[in-house]
């Protein structure tokens, strides 16, 4: 009986086997399974598209953001004089240049920094603003000289709305590393004659108040300015292919 069934089975057995690769070389991926190549294409494929379309949302809100600005505010074309002073804009930098002579030998250089500090304004007794919310205040540093490879007169100051405060005054050496200078002490320290002594000085060579109030609106226009032409820089480099 056994050996019957062994008989049986054994023909059975091939033909399952010669059936079975039959089908396996009829179709190799019976299971439809996607080959690697495949998944990596749609992958990339996939990102492609969330990558055009991220930036596309990201173009969407500079142009937008562009022309409201625009809307809102008209770029004035920088000033290139004032007083007897070149005003030199210095596009896409935080800062302005302003330069002159005075006398036969002094060259006045001032570097004025777009707007890098507020404080808050007085409140009239009812609580109620004086005017804005705040006061900005931009840095100036006043370098003079007499003559090329002299030694340089500098003055740190602070420009507000409309007056300009001296915080320090200290020579820069020719011959000196800058960490080897002395500072000198805080303008406030200085005996009120001699305070008054230099902002005369500066006074004479048009660094005053006047000053104040023209670089704080020249910097109303450039920081607006600037803030367009950034996004338009952005935009522009998103849009490179």
């Amino acid at each position: 009986m056994a050996m019957a069934m062994a008989r049986l089975i054994r023909p059975l057995r091939r033909a399952l086997i010669s059936s079975s690769k039959s089908v396996s070389q009829k179709n190799p991926n019976p299971l439809n399974l996607e080959s690697p190549i495949s998944i990596v294409t749609t992958r990339s494929y996939i990102s492609e598209m969330r990558k055009a379309a991220f930036e596309g949302n990201i173009l969407r809100l500079i142009r937008r953001e562009i022309q409201y600005k625009l809307e809102l505010f008209t770029p004035k074309q920088p000033v290139l004089e004032y007083d007897s002073f070149i005003v030199d804009d210095r596009p896409g930098e935080q800062f302005i240049t302003l330069k002159k002579k005075f006398g036969e030998k002094e060259e006045i250089k001032i570097e004025v920094t777009m707007f890098d500090g507020s404080i808050p304004v007085e409140k009239s007794d009812k609580g109620i603003p004086i005017g804005p919310d705040v006061e900005f205040h931009i840095t100036l540093i006043v370098n003079i000289s007499k003559g090329e490879g002299s030694d340089i007169l500098e003055f740190v100051c602070s420009a507000w709305p409309d007056s300009i405060e001296i915080v320090n005054v200290l020579v820069r050496w020719k011959d000196k590393k800058p960490d080897q200078l002395y500072m000198g002490p805080e303008f406030k320290d200085l005996d009120d004659e001699m305070q008054e002594s230099l902002f005369n000085f500066l006074e004479t060579r048009g660094i005053d108040d006047d000053l104040a109030v023209f670089v704080h609106e020249y910097m109303k226009n450039k920081d607006k300015t600037e803030f367009i032409r950034w996004m338009g820089t952005v935009r522009s480099f998103i849009e490179k292919k």
